[in-house]
């Protein structure tokens, strides 16, 4: 089994974990309604995706009615 021979150093270590971190995720402006949205994905405004309506856009913020 392989076994280092030596510490590694504090400074080997930050630079190996400086890759570790996260990126923020990448918007594109839809074709339509230009709002952004995350790429391949339904507009979540229009609900466009590929140049043709495949969700009905959500009017009211949510999407359940209330019987009481």
């Amino acid at each position: 089994m392989a076994v280092p021979k030596q510490k590694q150093s504090h400074s080997r270590t930050t630079k190996r974990r400086s890759q570790h971190k996260l990126t923020a995720p990448s918007y594109n402006s839809c074709p339509q309604c230009h709002s952004p949205r995350r790429p391949h994905r339904v507009c979540p405004t229009c609900g466009f995706y590929a140049g043709r309506e495949v969700v009905a856009p959500a009017s009211s913020g949510h999407d359940h009615d209330h019987d009481h």
